[in-house]
């Protein structure tokens, strides 16, 4: 029986991608049969068609853009009809060379205020990063992302006054207004300061003193920054409200004294005021009330 020679590759073995030079030792791979362009002809770089991580796809889809005149359809839907590979395939491709710096697509708007995708084909990436394509067309024109806007909350709600006598709401406005010397962090905008004072009036009107409602708002704040100062102080005032004043009775010593009818003296007829039991006035009666 035949000896097998164990050092012996198992099957034969094609030469290695990154070394050609092994095939053409042994007469094998392509030779060029060349005639010089002289009309109609693009020239394309050996990074691109040489390009170690772009698809077959997207190198040849590159070179036929480069190809193209200015102005010509470079969609996806004109290059679907114009290929058999289809818009998936084509999709993929042209985010390859987008990836990669072979091609760019901006959005401009035209005078008539249309928005339209510009395709611009980069034939160096390198080179166009510093000097952008000159595509005859005006700069594009970014649009700002969208702003997140923010919801506001509202204010909680206030204790509101029975009375708005205008010397008692400016009495709360002006409270209001310097709470800022007793914290900065306490300023109101003008919006938030209307709408606390209804709040305030109503302490005002309960009979205490705005240095006693200034205390209350100010007093124990924490000591990390306020973010919503007003609605800090509108939940103060209506958790923190005092009950009503206890109702006075009117005592008797303050009733006014009645006023009598008024009548002349009979003795003087001067005119004087008494009840109507009396017919002389006072000095007529001590003249009679000092005879013998």
């Amino acid at each position: 029986m035949d000896t097998q020679n164990p050092s012996a590759p198992p099957r034969a073995q094609s030469a290695p991608a990154d070394n050609p030079t092994r095939t053409r030792r042994h007469g094998g791979g392509i030779t060029h049969d060349n005639t010089r362009h002289t009309t109609r002809f693009v020239v394309i770089g050996n990074h691109l068609v040489q390009h170690k991580e772009l698809s077959l796809l997207a190198i040849g889809l590159s070179c036929h853009l480069q190809s193209l005149p200015t102005g010509a359809g470079a969609d996806i839907k004109s290059l679907a009809a114009r290929f058999p590979e289809g818009p998936t395939r084509i999709a993929a491709a042209l985010r390859e060379l987008e990836a990669h710096g072979y091609l760019r697509r901006e959005r401009h708007r035209t005078q008539t205020g249309r928005i339209v995708t510009r395709t611009v084909s980069c034939n160096q990436p390198h080179a166009s990063r510093r000097e952008p394509v000159d595509t005859g067309c005006p700069p594009a024109k970014r649009t700002p992302p969208p702003q997140r806007r923010t919801v506001q909350k509202s204010l909680p709600a206030v204790p509101q006054p029975i009375s708005s006598a205008p010397a008692l709401l400016q009495t709360a406005i002006d409270l209001l207004a310097t709470l800022r010397r007793h914290d900065p962090r306490l300023l109101l905008s003008a919006t938030e300061t209307a709408h606390l004072v209804p709040g305030v009036a109503a302490w005002l009107e309960r009979d205490v003193a705005p240095g006693a409602v200034r205390h209350a708002l100010t007093i124990g704040l924490p000591d990390e920054p306020l973010r919503r100062p007003a609605a800090l102080l509108a939940h103060r005032l209506t958790d923190r409200l005092p009950p009503p004043p206890p109702f006075r009775t009117q005592s008797a010593a303050a009733v006014p004294p009645p006023r009598h009818p008024l009548q002349n003296c009979e003795g003087c007829d001067r005119g004087f005021r008494a009840p109507e039991s009396e017919s002389h006035c006072r000095d007529c009666r001590a003249a009679v009330a000092s005879l013998p």
